[in-house]
């Protein structure tokens, strides 16, 4: 997937299609992408290839 869209208007998508994500539901520590990711997918009631098609309708919009 080619990134387009920075982490911020990334964050900010998300946060408008989903309004029960917040700024704190987006932190993670170095190298631990995959644990935030994972609490995504665990907040919003998704499976992870849910939440990469999700970004990649991000990328393209």
């Amino acid at each position: 997937m080619d990134i387009i869209r920075s982490w911020r208007e990334q964050k900010i998508l998300l946060k408008r299609r989903f309004p029960i994500l917040s700024d704190d539901d987006f932190l993670f520590e170095d190298g631990k992408k995959e644990t935030m990711l994972q609490k995504l997918e665990e907040k919003l009631g998704i499976s992870k290839p849910e939440l990469t098609l999700i970004f990649e309708e991000i990328q393209r919009s």
